[in-house]
């Protein structure tokens, strides 16, 4: 018999629900749930502990211990990692930077929603590659950083810290030594109420019992006894899953395709290892002196037996009535929370009341089998705009439960979770509200008032950061709403529904349900089906400028620069100009413009051009469009791909606008396009006819009418065919043909020798952009351009990656440059004659410098282009 709940567990029950069991879901299909994950919800209630991972980067993570963590152990498992992977390279399209970060930030939290943890970040920004910490340390704020990290552990309060890497050189990388520097400095300063005391206003000082190095075999020295380690097998299989840890992981790190690190399932033992690095130390297992059971919140024995009652009762094939037994162990919860408010104690943790009524709560609706979902008919809506919600709910067990009230919540600021507004709309009690079982209920709601055009912006990007931290410092005074912010792995729903059910008892009185669902865009694709994507709010008119083009100019011809205006809302009118440097001119000056649909698009072309004023070197032009004296100058960029939610960003309407001195011969160039990047518009920008050439199209036939063939990023790690073609490309050189390969990763190459003489790939790599290059006297530096050192200076990220170690007398060697402290690196360049012809191997990073209108790097490769050719008579 349900009970009822005195009036301060109804208030608090009325609060937000999550709809997951085991992890946060946002903008995916409605969530269902089997039996047997129902059980393990169950489960994992009667567990109260908590485990953090730690590391540098997306893809870092042990998903397999995560796996064996979350659904053997039942812990609260947790990665936190120091980036959102910002700084590598992407193997499924061209997004880089911010885009990419987007993209890692999605993979992680698809990977988190498989093995069952929790996603979390600090500030600090993936550079690029770094090869040791004091470097990392120099870009990064060190104590931001800390503070990032100390503010996480307080607010989640682990029991364990487990960091994947070692804090020395062995890591590997200037990142990976700093995650785990940093995971041994936040274990102390969490316990510390004196460092960062400023936290101490919204979370207490925490102390976790110890912290856990995940060691292995490629960490440790050939043939050092691993014995004293602790250690565990992690490859159990869980029949409530039907899967091992191991078949578990690999689906998990899958996920992370923008790294190419699709996994196959490992089954069977696989023992994990473990170096105590602070703390008590343990000698037979992770947990030992951590009390996981109820007995750790006071009073909460009697709570641990009621839930073992309920698991002892669960019937699979009716988990409907489990209900009553659930709303038993909520009541309780409700009394502890208020026993603990009331108390006189100093340490006023509710973490884990609050966190196991979230979850009793979403077993509440999954075991009475609601499903609901709110959609709009539309991706976006206009800040200041409005849409028309469609809710369904369906009760498909055969509890009796009343639909009550029915209320949009909408956040008033970007990201400020305590922020909100509500529209709600109260069923007509004269109605029919009864939820019978498998009956839809459908209606509407209206959504207005989203008020802040960059609501949807991630909430990291909205403010400009650093080289090595972004900023997001929010527009109110209410600080709250930063330190909430802080270590989220992305942006609350813009606006969500709130479903206000009741359960009706025999004896006449009632339960409530609340359930909180965001509200998503839900369209079918012909092909993929029934899909769901975030709601978004964009300005009311979106300027887009093409992405990650550069203007280049080498003479003074104008160029033509294509704003397009998108309107966010129907009838939109205004002005859109271009801002452009002292020396530079456009026309026309101005544009007017009205769009009277929304989603209506309008091109305006300005011809641009330099004068005998401009000066030389990178500058940028910006475009803004005004309406109603209010200035816009953002545009938006879908990233969609199959494994993450689709996401927008809202770039600002800005372009690098170069002016150099640059000759080039030859004019039709073939590309070869590998993991994707920007350089063939780059080429164009000067001059040049580029033909994107498909695999099947290599042929000494087809090459023979270009004047060059360049090989896109890790096409020999991506293009399988190459393997094929090759012999062709080879004939194509030997017959007189140029050909520029941009770099490939030293593993997976589809073919061992990319070259017509023997080279030997490595990870060698000078991540100084601006490190002092010495130059040869080689005739590719010479012509048609003469470069010097300015040429190199300017660059962004890092100079250049994947170098040869080793490489064929036959090869010529062009620059050289190094990293401080380390001996000088001579393949970033390397160029030899084959036949009447050349080819060129380059590991400068000219995909990154192209697209940012970095002046050298455009003059470099046209001299690359133009090797071996004469001057045109």
């Amino acid at each position: 018999m349900l009970r009822h709940l005195r009036p301060l567990a109804t208030a608090l029950l009325l609060l937000t629900v999550n709809c997951s069991l085991l992890t946060e879901t946002k903008a995916q299909t409605p969530k269902t749930y089997t039996s047997s994950e129902i059980l393990l919800g169950l489960k994992k209630l009667n567990v109260l502990g908590s485990v953090m991972y730690l590391a540098a980067h997306p893809d870092d993570e042990n998903t397999r211990l995560i796996a064996y963590l979350a659904n053997e152990r039942l812990l609260e498992t947790s990665y936190l990692s120091c980036t959102r992977g910002d700084g590598g390279q992407n193997l499924i399209g061209p997004e880089l930077r911010e885009g990419l970060g987007v993209i890692r930030t999605q993979e992680l939290l698809a990977a988190r929603r498989l093995d069952g943890g929790r996603q979390f970040f600090t500030r600090a920004n993936d550079f690029g590659f770094s090869k040791t910490a004091d470097e990392t340390f120099r870009i990064w704020d060190k104590e931001q950083v800390l503070a990032d990290l100390v503010w996480v552990i307080r607010q989640r309060r682990p029991d364990v810290l487990i960091t994947r890497f070692p804090p020395d050189a062995r890591a590997g990388h200037g990142h990976h030594q700093a995650s785990a520097i940093l995971a041994a400095e936040a274990f102390d300063a969490a316990g510390d109420p004196k460092r960062f005391p400023e936290q101490l206003q919204y979370v207490q000082a925490w102390q976790p019992k110890r912290l856990l190095w995940n060691t292995g075999s490629f960490f440790v020295k050939p043939g050092e006894n691993m014995d004293g380690y602790l250690r565990l097998d992690a490859g159990g299989y869980n029949p409530l899953l039907g899967q091992s840890y191991g078949e578990i992981a690999a689906r998990s790190r899958s996920n992370h395709r923008s790294q190419g690190f699709g996994s196959a399932a490992q089954r069977g033992e696989a023992l994990e290892y473990f170096q105590p690095m602070k703390g008590d130390k343990a000698t037979k297992d992770l947990f030992e002196g951590v009390d996981q059971t109820w007995n750790r919140v006071p009073g909460g024995a009697a709570v641990g037996k009621l839930i073992e009652e309920v698991i002892r009762k669960y019937d699979p094939s009716n988990p409907s009535a489990s209900v009553a037994g659930l709303t038993k162990v909520q009541d309780a919860l409700f009394r502890i929370k208020n026993d603990i408010r009331i108390s006189s104690s100093k340490d006023k943790n509710y973490l884990w009341v609050d966190e196991k009524t979230k979850t009793i709560r979403a077993l509440i609706q999954a075991c009475s089998g609601i499903y609901a979902e709110a959609t709009v008919t539309e991706p976006t809506v206009a800040s200041g705009g409005e849409a028309t919600i469609e809710y369904e709910i369906i009760n498909r067990s055969n509890l009796p439960i009343k639909l009550n009230k029915v209320r949009v919540e909408k956040l008033d600021f970007p990201g400020d979770p305590f922020s909100f507004t509500i529209d709600e709309q109260r069923i007509d009690a004269t109605q029919t509200t009864e939820l019978t079982r498998n009956k839809r209920v459908n209606g509407k709601v209206m959504l207005k008032g989203l008020n802040n055009a960059l609501i949807s912006q991630p909430y990291w990007l909205r403010e400009p950061g650093t080289i090595g931290m972004y900023k997001f410092e929010e527009p109110w005074t209410k600080k709250v709403a930063n330190d909430q912010l802080r270590g989220t792995p992305e942006n609350a729903p813009v606006a969500s529904v709130y479903i206000s059910c009741s359960l009706s008892e025999a004896n006449g009185e009632s339960f409530p349900i609340g359930i909180t669902i965001p509200v998503q865009y839900k369209h079918t694709d012909p092909v993929l089906g029934e899909l769901y994507q975030p709601l978004a709010v964009v300005p009311p008119v979106l300027v887009n400028l093409p992405p990650a083009r550069s203007y280049v100019f080498a003479d003074a011809q104008p160029k033509t620069v294509p704003v397009t205006l998108r309107a966010g809302r129907a009838g939109v009118s205004g002005r859109l100009a271009l801002a452009l440097p002292a020396g530079w001119t456009c026309e026309p000056a101005t544009a007017d413009f009205a769009l009277a649909a929304k989603d209506e698009e309008l091109t305006v072309n300005f011809q641009v051009q330099p004068l005998a004023g401009a000066a030389p070197g990178r500058a940028e032009l910006r475009a803004t469009a005004t309406v109603a004296g209010q200035a816009y100058a953002r545009g938006i960029q879908k990233i969609e791909y199959p494994h993450i939610p689709t996401q927008f960003l809202f770039p600002e309407a800005v372009a690098p606008l170069v002016k150099l001195d640059l000759k080039r011969r030859g004019q039709n160039v073939a590309y070869l396009m590998g993991a994707g990047d920007e350089v063939p518009d780059a080429l164009r920008q000067i001059g040049y006819n580029v033909t994107l050439l498909e695999p099947k199209d290599l042929t000494a036939a087809t090459l023979k009418k270009f004047d060059a063939l360049v090989v896109g990023i890790r096409a020999y790690n991506t293009v399988d065919r190459l393997k094929t073609q090759q012999p062709e490309i080879l004939k194509y050189i030997e017959a007189g043909g140029n050909v520029v390969v941009q770099y490939v990763v030293n593993r997976g190459t589809v073919m061992p020798e990319i070259g017509p003489y023997p080279m030997t790939l490595s990870t060698d790599r000078v991540t100084v952009e601006d490190a002092p290059v010495t130059l040869t006297k080689h005739q590719l530096l010479a012509a048609p351009n003469k470069i010097t050192a300015e040429d190199f200076k300017g660059w962004v990220q890092e100079q250049g990656l994947y170098y040869p170690s080793k490489w064929d007398p036959k090869y010529q060697t062009v620059i050289s440059s190094s990293d401080p402290g380390e001996p000088a690196k001579e393949s970033a360049i390397l160029v030899t004659d084959y036949g009447k012809g050349h080819y060129i191997y380059t590991g400068l990073s000219l995909f990154r410098e192209l697209p940012a209108g970095v002046p050298g790097a455009y003059r470099i490769i046209t001299n690359m282009i133009s090797y071996g050719k004469e001057p045109a008579q």
